[in-house]
């Protein structure tokens, strides 16, 4: 009997933009540069993070901001706010290190995003993925701006990749780091500050962005 070809591998899609906006006591006051950022490509979910006590204000103005965002087909994710999650009208909560995952999932799940980030070790996004994240992040900056080498996120992020369903997110501190996250493996790569601080506005830095989430080795 002739040999039969071997199926080829199925192709992976290309990873899907995740937009960092810089922490704000103003969610309303992101909407001009969300819309410029949003209407430029597609973005899969955009992660708020508040700053500030006053919940009602908070509150109000993610009200205000919740439509833009989805009117766009991205999710509007909160860092670390599952309590706020529901009475804003967002989609879901991203939460730092397992712990504070395993708490919120009950309030999030099964309507709403329960994401993680924060994982310090393989065994701690193990159990994150174990305690119902439905998806991972590696090598976002802590609170003090601190992040792994740039090579520990790389192999973090082909491990995952390799081994496990859930999706990963690798977070891009700078536009030369997208195009290698990618060939790792990321389901999507989160970009941040350096969209805002673009002298020519979000609208084109998020367009270079998604450039080099289609470059042909990282998706064949």
């Amino acid at each position: 009997m002739a040999n039969r070809p071997k199926s080829p591998e199925p192709r992976r899609p290309a990873p899907r933009l995740y937009l960092v906006v810089p922490p704000s006591g103003d969610p309303a006051g992101l909407a001009d540069a969300l819309a410029q950022a949003l209407h430029a490509v597609e973005v899969a979910a955009v992660l708020v993070s508040l700053t500030g006590d006053d919940e009602r204000a908070l509150l109000n103005g993610l009200k205000a901001l919740a439509p833009a965002v989805q009117s766009a087909g991205a999710a509007l994710v909160l860092e670390g706010r599952a309590d706020l999650v529901g009475r804003a009208g967002a989609d879901g909560a991203h939460l730092s290190g397992v712990e504070d995952l395993s708490a919120a999932v009950p309030s999030l799940k099964p309507d709403r995003i329960a994401g993680c980030g924060g994982l310090a070790t393989r065994h701690d996004a193990m159990l994150a993925a174990e305690a119902g994240a439905d998806y991972v992040m590696f090598g976002e900056p802590d609170e003090n701006g601190h992040r792994p080498s740039f090579d520990a996120v790389i192999e973090r992020v082909e491990w995952w990749a390799e081994v496990f369903q859930i999706p990963c997110v690798g977070f891009a501190a700078h536009p030369d780091e997208i195009a290698a996250l990618v060939t790792a493996g990321a389901d999507f790569v989160a970009v941040g500050q350096f969209i805002f601080d673009d002298p020519r506005g979000p609208a084109a830095a998020m367009k270079d962005a998604q450039a080099l989430l289609s470059i042909p080795e990282a998706v064949e």
